[in-house]
């Protein structure tokens, strides 16, 4: 399926630049109310006639993909912001289990070369991990003893800080007895994927608004199937009708600005990452026909943890492409700023596609020099990434 209409993004960029300082001060006040993240990251997509955010990780896991500018810059960020709270000698970043992903080492890898050129002293291990080295892609990572008896204690030391990089879909990290960031409410065990939105939108509005355009352009529209509905026969009966419906408002603003193709719905767990488990549909009959090995790897979730509720997301699609590859652009961001960028690109995709799949490729910035979309990262992408902090941070803020 083909997807155009109106470059709009193109069209309103002006908007952007009438109302540069007005945004940035509205985006110092909104952050002056908020504990910011100390660090996140955000999947954006762009499909000139919108743009917005379509996920958003508390617990980033791709530094690696960030050439080491920006690496660096973001590491300056949460340095920062660590500093603003206290003066932590030793960080301790509690890490996922994933020993044998070569990526996801690579990451802590750089993560805690870039920490350490901050001036801190960085360990890295959990209780999860037995085994003491891990090979990254270009170096490895020594994995520390650690110890939970009587608070956390590394070595026989107790860390200043303990630096979340662990998404906690399986439960809580607990009796740690020192400070941690992000919070481990924010862990997959409790969020959702639709309290981001629920708490982003608010902000959209708001600049929407400052910039005279529709909030629609600016963001996904979504819903909720809660309790387990798709494994009921009568439930997702209900539930087809209901996407029916949403796909027809969608199709109201498809015909609104003059976009070409059908609107479609990506089904995902509304707690947790990776990927796993997304369905792309078009219809609600898809819902009502889909097969028993689709309905087991929907409703799996990472750790072999089931999943409950599902969030049913408009779709963008991407316009952006580099060598004949469609790209999405990645924000990650420290103390609530965007500090670098990367592109996820797939070769075997297509512009509605998830890209998040075995067949992705990672590029720098320093790859993707297309004025064009070198632009679109300094207004739109940057808005609304920075727009998606704000909502993690109302996200936190309501979790106490």
């Amino acid at each position: 399926m083909e997807y155009g209409g109106p470059d709009l993004l193109t069209e309103m960029e002006s908007h952007i630049e009438d109302n540069r300082q007005i945004l940035e001060n509205w985006f110092a006040e909104k952050r002056a109310g908020l504990e910011m993240p100390i660090y996140g990251s955000v999947d954006v997509r762009d499909a000139h006639w919108k743009v917005a955010v379509v996920d958003a990780n508390q617990y980033p896991a791709g530094f690696n993909n960030l050439d080491s500018i920006d690496a660096n810059s973001l590491c300056s960020e949460i340095a920062k912001s660590i500093r603003s709270k206290s003066n932590p000698r030793h960080i301790h970043i509690w890490p996922e289990s994933h020993t044998r992903n070569a990526g996801y080492v690579e990451s802590l890898l750089t993560l805690q070369n870039s920490l350490s050129n901050q001036g801190f002293a960085i360990t890295i291990g959990s209780p999860d991990i037995s085994v003491e080295q891990a090979d990254g892609l270009t170096g490895s990572v020594q994995f520390q003893s650690v110890n939970l008896q009587d608070g956390i204690s590394v070595q026989g030391t107790k860390p200043d800080l303990v630096l979340m990089n662990n998404d906690m879909t399986e439960g809580p990290i607990s009796n740690l007895s020192t400070p941690i960031l992000p919070p481990v409410e924010m862990g997959w065990y409790r969020r959702r994927k639709s309290d981001h939105f629920r708490a982003t939108q608010p902000y959209i509005d708001e600049v929407a608004k400052i910039l005279g355009l529709d909030p629609w352009l600016l963001g996904t529209h979504w819903f909720v199937s809660e309790d387990k509905c798709l494994e009921k026969d009568t439930c997702r009966t209900l539930l087809a009708a209901e996407v029916d419906d949403f796909l027809m408002s969608i199709q109201s603003k498809y015909d609104e600005y003059g976009i070409e193709g059908t609107p479609t719905l990506f089904v995902k767990n509304d707690a947790g990452t990776y990927g796993l488990g997304i369905l792309e549909i078009t219809s609600g009959q898809e819902l009502l026909d889909l097969s028993n090995r689709k309905m087991n790897k929907l409703t799996y979730g990472k750790g072999g943890i089931g999943a409950e509720d599902f969030l049913l997301q408009e779709g963008v699609p991407s316009a952006l492409a580099f060598n004949g590859m469609v790209i999405e652009p990645v924000a990650y961001c420290g103390a609530g700023k965007v500090a670098g960028w990367f592109y996820r690109a797939n070769p075997k995709k297509g512009k509605m596609a998830n890209l998040n799949s075995p067949s992705s490729m990672f590029l720098p910035t320093t790859e993707v020099t297309d004025e064009s979309i070198v632009n679109r990262r300094k207004n739109w992408h940057m808005l609304v990434a920075e727009l998606s902090m704000l909502g993690m941070a109302a996200e936190s803020m309501a979790t106490k």
